[in-house]
C-alpha cells in the first residue's frame, strides 16, 4: 500500500491554489512541488498563507468537509477598529448572501501578525486606520472571512491563514513547504 503524501505550503500572495495557471494568475506549479499532491481546500489569489496538498482524496474530503469543522485560523487586516459589538457578531455568526455563518472565534490583536511584507503593499489611507484580527471558523465557503469583515462593516485589506489544525506557519516562508506526517493532522 502506498503511503499517504500531505505537503503544507505557504502559499504566497497573487498565486491561484492549483497548479495550472489562468491567464496572467500564477498557478503552485512553480514551487517544486512533489507531482500527485493537489490541493486540499482553497486560498484566494489575493490571501496567502498555509495551503495543504496531498494524494489521498479521501484525507483531502475530509478535511474540507464543513460538517466536521477542521478548524483554519486567519489573520486579518481590516479597515477601522472594530469595537466588541463587531466582534461578537462575527463570532455569533453574521448573514451572508449563502446563508448565515458558523459561530467563530474573532479577537482584536494587539500587534501586526509577524508576516513579511506584502508584494505589492497593502493600500492603506492616512484618514483610516486598521487593525488585525485573529479569525478561526470551521466551515469554508468562498470568500467568507473577507464576506463577514465587510458585513460588520470592516473590509478586509490584508488575509493570512496561520493555521490549520494544529499544523502552523511557524518555520515556512512565501513560496516554501514541507513534508507533514499524518500524526500532525
Amino acid at each position: 500500500m502506498a503511503r499517504t503524501r500531505i505537503v503544507l505550503l505557504y502559499k504566497p500572495y497573487g498565486f491561484l491554489s492549483q497548479f495550472t495557471p489562468e491567464g496572467d494568475r500564477q498557478g503552485l506549479s512553480r514551487f517544486g512541488l512533489p507531482a500527485g499532491v493537489y490541493a486540499a481546500g482553497r486560498l484566494d489569489f489575493d490571501s496567502e498563507g498555509l495551503l495543504l496538498l496531498t494524494d489521498d482524496g479521501a484525507l483531502a474530503r475530509r478535511l474540507t468537509d464543513p460538517r466536521l469543522g477542521h478548524p483554519r485560523s486567519y489573520w486579518v487586516q481590516v479597515e477601522k477598529i472594530p469595537d466588541a459589538a463587531a466582534l461578537e457578531k462575527l463570532e455569533r455568526g453574521v448573514e451572508l448572501s449563502d446563508g448565515r455563518t458558523r459561530p467563530c472565534r474573532a479577537a482584536l490583536l494587539s500587534a501586526p501578525p509577524d508576516l513579511p511584507p506584502r508584494a505589492p503593499p497593502v493600500r492603506e489611507r492616512a484618514s483610516i486606520p486598521t487593525a488585525w484580527l485573529d479569525m478561526t471558523l470551521r466551515e469554508g465557503r468562498n470568500r467568507q472571512v473577507r464576506r463577514m469583515t465587510a458585513a460588520v462593516g470592516h473590509p478586509t485589506l490584508r488575509l493570512a491563514r496561520h493555521a490549520i489544525g494544529k499544523l502552523t506557519l511557524q518555520g515556512l516562508a512565501p513560496g516554501r513547504w514541507r513534508w507533514v506526517e499524518r500524526g500532525e493532522l
